[in-house]
C-alpha cells in the first residue's frame, strides 16, 4: 500500500518519518510513505491517479482547501471546519450513482475507478492533544494568530477546549469573514480583529500561532515577552523567531504534527497508532537536523 504527504514546499516534512515508524511498529510490510512536491495546479492529476494501491494522502499547504472539490465525500466535521489535511482511499462499493466520476462525483478526477475518496480533518485533534499534553486541556481564553486553513482548525480546537469566544487576528477582511463562518458552523463565536490589534493576544491564556516561519519575525517584534502558553504550529525551522522572543511557555508544532499524524495512521490502516515509536522517530530526525 502507498501513502504520501503532499504540499509545496515539502522537503522539510517529518510526516514520512512518523508514518514509516508506525508501519514498522505495526508490522505492515510492503507499506510505503513518501513526500510529494505538489501544488494546487498538480493536485487534480494526483487525485485522479489514486487507485486501490493507495491508502491515503496527508495534505499540507497549499492543498488543505484545494482538495475539497476533488473527493467523493467530505467528513461532516471537516466540512464544518472548511479545511482538510487527510484523504482516505477505500474500495468503492456499488454501481452507478455511487458518487464517482460520471455520477456527479468529484471534479477534476476523470477516469478514477474502483476507489472512493473521503476527506478528513485531523488537525483539530492535533491541536487539542498538543494543548492537553501541556496541561491546557481546558482553555478559558484563547487566541489564534493567522487566518488560513490551519487557523480554522486552531479556532475550532479552542472552541472545543471550552474557550467561549476566541480572539483571531487576521490580515484580510475575507479571512475574517471565513473564520466567523467556521465558528458559526460549529456552534461557536469568534472575536476577529485586524492586524493592528495583534498585541491583544497577549491577554489570552493560550495563543496558537499559525503564521509561517518567514512571517514569524514580524509577529515576534510585536509580541516579545508575551506570557501566555504559546503553541507555534511551525516545527521546522525551530525555534522560530516568535518562539525565541516569547516570555512564557512555548510548545512547538511537533506535538501537533505527531498527534494529527497518529490520527491519520488510524484512519488509513484501521489500527491503533504506536504513538511512542512515532514520537521517537520524529525527534530523531529533528535532532539530526540541528546544526553541529
Amino acid at each position: 500500500m502507498r501513502a504520501a504527504v503532499c504540499g509545496s514546499p515539502i522537503a522539510h516534512s517529518l510526516s514520512p518519518a512518523l508514518h514509516r515508524a508506525a508501519y514498522a511498529e505495526l508490522g505492515l510490510e510492503g507499506w510505503e510513505y513518501e513526500a510529494l512536491e505538489v501544488d494546487e495546479e498538480g493536485l487534480p492529476a494526483l487525485v485522479a491517479s489514486l487507485d486501490a494501491g493507495w491508502a491515503g494522502l496527508s495534505l499540507t499547504m497549499p492543498l488543505k482547501r484545494a482538495v475539497l472539490p476533488l473527493v467523493d465525500e467530505v467528513d461532516a466535521f471537516a466540512r464544518a471546519v472548511g479545511a482538510v489535511n487527510t484523504v482516505v482511499v477505500t474500495p468503492r462499493h456499488g454501481g452507478p450513482g455511487d458518487g464517482g466520476p460520471g455520477d456527479g462525483g468529484p471534479r477534476g478526477a476523470p477516469g478514477r475507478a474502483g476507489v472512493r475518496l473521503r476527506a478528513e480533518n485531523t488537525d483539530v485533534h492535533g491541536v487539542l492533544a498538543a494543548l492537553a499534553g501541556a496541561g491546557a486541556e481546558r482553555v478559558g481564553s484563547g487566541a489564534v494568530v493567522g487566518g488560513g486553513a490551519t487557523a480554522r482548525s486552531a479556532l475550532v480546537a479552542l472552541l472545543r477546549a471550552g474557550c467561549p469566544r476566541p480572539v483571531a487576528v487576521v490580515r484580510s477582511p475575507e479571512r475574517a469573514a471565513q473564520l466567523r463562518t467556521v465558528a458559526e458552523r460549529v456552534g461557536g463565536r469568534v472575536d476577529v480583529r485586524d492586524w493592528s490589534q495583534l498585541p491583544a493576544v497577549a491577554d489570552a491564556d493560550v495563543v496558537v500561532s499559525t503564521v509561517p516561519a518567514d512571517a514569524s519575525e514580524a509577529v515576534a517584534g510585536v509580541l516579545t515577552g508575551a506570557r501566555p502558553l504559546l503553541l507555534d504550529v511551525v516545527y521546522a525551522p525551530w525555534p522560530t523567531p516568535l518562539a525565541r522572543a516569547w516570555g512564557g511557555p512555548v510548545l512547538g508544532g511537533f506535538e501537533m504534527l505527531l498527534h494529527q499524524a497518529a490520527a491519520q495512521v488510524e484512519l488509513m490502516t484501521g489500527r491503533s497508532a504506536p504513538l511512542a515509536a512515532m514520537r521517537e522517530a520524529g525527534l530523531a530526525v529533528l535532532r539530526s537536523r540541528q546544526p553541529r
